[in-house]
């Protein structure tokens, strides 16, 4: 069946008119005549049977549907362009297209990412931030790593580490303390993270205390924003050390108290039943999972 679908040569040029508001700016940006311009929104128009722009002596003007139509249209662009260039830049390669938790990624895997590939130089690692769930029928990725609790319908999972954050703040704020009992944590600004709305309450919970405020103070999306808010003195934060360990080195951030708060839920590398077979992603799966184990006593030392 054949698609109703615009040529792509009068969407490239509607599309420059609309961001110029200008036939002669999309022109000089396309490198066409004006008049090309005209007669391939002319005929984009009479495709659709829709105004999409007002013509007068002062220029052109988007309509509403003009506008509305031009975002559409500049998304969808964007798309076949990023796709464009990823395939492009594949050139034959084997490709893992990886979703991953945004501070895992940045202060955990891409440290490590180059042993990998000098493991396996014929394989490419893409990352792209996720946070949450999705349907891996809906989207191009090949795997994914996140926080919970693997129930995640049709996947392989592989239980990579806990995340058993612990209480840590600046030097400055611990002062000539070696570490600040659960009642002073209780009195301190608590910093919350987004996603984990509870952490300070079961922290607290486990250690016996009822602390009316222990769900007040500013919060944070990503545990790289908790960690830069306890740098600068403005509070306490729970957070993984596997998570911070170049603050904890260089002494930015240091441990207020030993007391890990623990979890059921972990990281997990999450690969689609279609993509199990996968010899990329076998290897990747084997390298990552040998990463984790390795690194599970230098979490365990930082407690």
């Amino acid at each position: 069946m054949r698609r109703k679908i615009p040529s792509t040569t009068a969407l490239v040029s509607f599309e420059a008119a609309a961001r110029h508001e200008s036939f002669t700016k999309a022109a000089q940006e396309l490198s066409l005549t004006q008049g090309a311009i005209c007669r391939q929104i002319a005929s984009l128009e009479e495709f659709l049977g829709v105004e999409l722009f007002r013509r007068s002596r002062r220029g052109v003007k988007l309509t509403e549907a003009g506008l509305s139509y031009s975002r559409r249209v500049a998304t969808q662009l964007d798309a076949v362009e990023r796709d464009t260039l990823s395939v492009m830049g594949q050139q034959g390669a084997n490709v893992i297209e990886l979703a991953v938790v945004p501070t895992f990624g940045t202060q955990w895997l891409i440290p490590r990412l180059k042993d990998f590939q000098r493991q396996h130089p014929e394989v490419t690692v893409n990352l792209t931030n996720r946070t949450r769930p999705f349907l891996f029928a809906d989207t191009d990725f090949d795997a994914a790593i996140y926080f919970g609790d693997a129930d995640w319908s049709g996947t392989e999972s592989h239980r990579l580490m806990g995340e058993n954050p612990v209480p840590v703040c600046s030097p400055q704020l611990l002062g000539e303390r070696t570490q600040f009992s659960a009642e002073e944590i209780a009195e301190l600004p608590l910093l919350q993270q987004t996603t984990r709305p509870y952490a300070w309450r079961q922290w607290f919970s486990a250690r016996q205390l009822n602390v009316p405020r222990d769900m007040t103070g500013p919060r944070y999306e990503l545990f790289s924003m908790l960690s830069q808010a306890a740098t600068h003195d403005m509070g306490i934060a729970l957070i993984p050390p596997f998570l911070i360990q170049r603050e904890l080195d260089e002494h930015q951030l240091v441990i207020a108290s030993p007391e890990a708060l623990t979890s059921s839920k972990a990281y997990y590398l999450m690969i689609p039943d279609r993509k199990v077979e996968s010899a990329s992603l076998h290897a990747f799966r084997d390298w990552l999972i040998d990463q984790s184990q390795r690194y599970s006593p230098a979490i365990k030392g930082l407690q």
